[in-house]
């Protein structure tokens, strides 16, 4: 019996024909209450098409919305997120894209780490995004409010 839940699996010979690839992979893994997602670009999951090209904005928000999605189908949601990792292209996108992935994590405050990379797995791919969240229960979700609260407060003093 498995352990864990893989969620949107998919073969690379589908997703990525003009490769001569064959990798079983999924969009997410919960084990343990944990959710893995895998990294998120700007492509529309169900049409596998690319979105934005050319604009890395429409891009890191086609990405945070995918993570929503899918921390949505995995039980979870942006608010569990605890870590995030950003893989740009060029370092002159990352005000940009942290300004986008900030609108969609305000209050969450999650680690981060952030790396410039020469290349995405397709060439119009200008951002990746990475996140790792937990399923927690409505009362943790509640905590987890009231912490922040308190923690903007103590910001504004």
């Amino acid at each position: 019996m498995p352990t864990h839940t893989r969620i949107r699996p998919f073969n690379t010979k589908v997703t990525y024909p003009e490769q001569n690839l064959d990798n079983d992979l999924c969009q997410a893994v919960v084990a343990n209450g944990v959710v893995y997602l895998r990294g998120q670009i700007g492509q529309d999951l169900e049409t596998r098409e690319s979105v934005g090209i050319g604009d890395v904005e429409a891009q890191a928000e086609k990405a945070m919305a995918n993570i929503a999605m899918l921390l949505e189908e995995a039980g979870s949601s942006l608010d569990d997120i605890v870590k995030v990792v950003v893989y740009l292209i060029d370092p002159r996108y990352r005000e940009t894209v942290y300004r986008v992935m900030g609108r969609w994590l305000t209050g969450v405050f999650p680690v981060s780490t952030g790396l410039v990379v020469s290349a995405l797995a397709r060439p119009e791919w200008l951002v990746e995004i990475d996140a790792t969240a937990v399923i927690s229960s409505a009362a943790d979700r509640a905590a987890n409010a009231d912490r922040g609260s308190a923690a903007d407060d103590e910001a504004a003093r």
